[in-house]
């Protein structure tokens, strides 16, 4: 493959793994503006929905994506991210956004589980943490760009029009995905629908240790990150008192965090194991986190700590992140889709219960933030010391359902 060519396949794939985070982003800053449009002090459940669609959509399109290949599957998920942004734009309740932000979240999850899958169809199983860190600097135009933009186009025009931004963007991309990337994955007539064997492919997938080990400690660690997009708005913008626009730009700040570190982790993997990195990072996450709390029940911090604490902690779950999803993904080839799908449930999953959380909680302060961050960053720490004890030495692939060892 030439180095022009890695570049497209990256650049298109992270392309469609950003629609839902763009999805996310563009709309943060408009959260007190949704507020006070739809008469609801309860703006982060469409968030919360929009985390429910994504996971559940997830199970949906992990046996199409094997049983059809990865395109085809694609498209409709595509088209019904569109017409979901327009119903979203037309909302006139807290109740409609919820139900149109969750159909939008199905369509644009098969987006996000469709480019993991391809990652492991497309690249050797040793590159693949490189090309989830390569992935997260193209995802870096969704946390620099989208709340930037978010706020300056609610404030100009109205919250609405963000959502038609989105749909432009999707159509973009599919464009993109017709004219430039490749079937990675033939269809499989083989692979049944029918419930049974579904569950059972699931099943498959779900008892391997290095999987469930690494899936389950990452999604819980990245749910950091949800926690922190669930509560920014109102700490930033409520606690602090600042603008729509500021709170954009702190957000594109810390985003760099996130990215910077993912990009670190391209040295690291050169050095060392994953899992080693996966370690340590964790770790890290569960000291800065406990500082974390510990300094905003003392109000230790003010807002240049309170950046200061969240970049950290996004710095730990930038390196964690693409290393957990590489070794969750490794043992599997012919289920790719099917591994991708679970990856992505327990990483929604998580993310939905910790906004739903955050959506509990008046934000006065920094403290409900802090603490589930820090209960989040233990509890993963907890999982991995305990799951590595139960995962074989080697990353494991899977080729037609049995497994060889691929050491590293």
């Amino acid at each position: 493959m030439t180095k022009q060519r890695y570049f497209f396949l990256v650049l298109i794939l992270g392309a469609l793994t950003a629609i839902s985070p763009f999805s996310i982003d563009m709309y943060l800053p408009a959260f007190p503006a949704i507020a006070k449009s739809l008469h609801t002090s309860h703006v982060s459940f469409s968030l919360a929905s929009f985390f429910v669609g994504i996971a559940l959509g997830q199970l949906l399109y992990g046996p199409l994506l094997d049983r059809f290949g990865r395109k085809n599957p694609l498209y409709a998920g595509l088209a019904l991210y569109v017409l979901a942004s327009a119903g979203c734009y037309f909302s006139t309740s807290i109740e409609m956004l919820c139900i149109w932000r969750f159909i939008q979240a199905v369509g644009s999850c098969a987006a996000g589980v469709a480019s993991l899958a391809m990652v492991r169809d497309i690249f050797p199983v040793k590159d693949n943490a490189k090309v989830f860190a390569l992935l997260i600097l193209v995802l870096s135009v969704s946390p620099l760009l989208a709340p930037t933009i978010g706020g300056y186009i609610s404030a100009a025009f109205g919250w609405q029009i963000i959502f038609i931004i989105l749909a432009g963007i999707a159509i973009l991309v599919t464009l993109a995905v017709i004219f430039a990337l490749p079937e990675s994955y033939p269809p499989d007539p083989t692979y049944s629908l029918k419930p049974i064997p579904i569950i059972t492919s699931f099943w498959q997938v779900l008892k391997n240790p290095q999987f469930y080990t690494y899936a389950i400690c990452g999604a819980i660690s990245f749910s950091a990150l949800f926690t922190y997009l669930s509560a920014s708005p109102f700490v930033f913008i409520v606690v602090f008192g600042l603008s729509s626009k500021v709170y954009g730009w702190i957000f594109a700040f810390l985003s760099i965090g996130f990215i910077g570190a993912s990009q670190v982790n391209n040295t690291l993997t050169r050095k060392y194991k994953s899992e080693r990195i996966v370690n340590i990072s964790l770790l890290c996450m569960v000291i800065v986190s406990a500082i974390f709390l510990i300094g905003s029940v003392n109000n230790w911090f003010g807002l240049y700590g309170t950046i200061g604490m969240i970049f950290s902690i996004l710095c730990c779950v930038g390196i964690t992140y693409p290393n957990t999803s590489a070794l969750s993904l490794a043992p599997f080839k012919k289920n790719a889709g099917t591994a991708a799908a679970l990856m992505g449930v327990f990483q929604m999953a998580f993310g939905t219960l910790v906004s739903v959380v955050v959506g509990l909680f008046k934000n006065h302060n920094t403290v409900p933030m802090a603490a589930i961050i820090m209960a989040a960053s233990a509890l993963a720490f907890v999982i991995l010391l305990v799951g590595r004890r139960m995962v074989p030495e080697g990353v494991g692939e899977q080729v037609d359902g049995e497994a060889k060892v691929m050491m590293h």
